[in-house]
């Protein structure tokens, strides 16, 4: 009888190892390059452009296990609506933006937003170090997708989300209207690692097209 129990007791202790390894297992990204930075002479993003002084330099990055685009983001004085609360319509143009790119990577296309519902639920602070973005292909009808996305603070708690209904080109029209591929970097990132590199810059300022991409951080 004991022999059984420690047997039992043995399986129990290598069951909760291994439980307990893929806990600490961090999840890893990878960057989705942007194909539009030094090939296309009008290319000027407001949401992902890294070098307009004006726009939200946004760097997005694919989650496979997830199947989702996140995009880890700080706010300047330049967004701001009421005191150190970022501003509604930045909120609306961030969501937008990581959704569009849902389209550009997951479905190897192009488009416009035909529809945008939004739902704030919390207050966003621009003196955050940091906010994430997270994007999600929920449904594709023919030519219309359905991607849903969201806002989350330094707490992981939901603070904005909207949902954004897409009409995408097909091939012929997305090369007409300039679409190029997008494709994955070879690093990988952890979240933890793509907030370090946000953290970094504040540290120490460095140019803009200094980080046209993580790959060579």
């Amino acid at each position: 009888m004991s022999a059984y129990l420690v047997l039992a007791s043995a399986n129990i202790l290598a069951d909760t190892v291994i439980f307990a390894t893929f806990a600490r297992k961090k999840n890893v990204m990878r960057e989705i390059l942007n194909p539009w930075i030094g090939n296309h002479s009008g290319y000027n993003c407001f949401g992902c452009n890294p070098t307009n002084p004006m726009g939200m330099q946004m760097h997005f990055f694919w989650d496979d296990e997830k199947q989702n685009i996140i995009s880890v983001w700080r706010a300047n004085k330049n967004f701001v609506s009421w005191i150190d609360t970022l501003h509604g319509g930045i909120q609306a143009s961030l969501l937008d933006e990581i959704c569009g790119w849902v389209v550009f990577y997951k479905l190897q296309t192009s488009g416009v937003t035909a529809k945008m519902e939004m739902r704030y639920r919390k207050q966003i602070l621009t003196t955050w170090p940091y906010i994430t973005l997270q994007a999600k292909l929920e449904e594709q009808r023919r030519n219309i997708a359905i991607v849903k996305g969201k806002i989350l603070n330094p707490n992981e708690e939901v603070c904005a989300e909207c949902t954004c209904t897409y009409f995408i080109f097909d091939s012929e029209k997305s090369k007409e209207m300039g679409y190029l591929p997008a494709l994955l970097g070879d690093k990988e990132f952890t979240k933890e690692d793509i907030i370090e590199q946000m953290l970094a810059q504040i540290r120490k300022p460095r140019k803009p097209e200094d980080f046209i991409s993580l790959q060579n951080f």
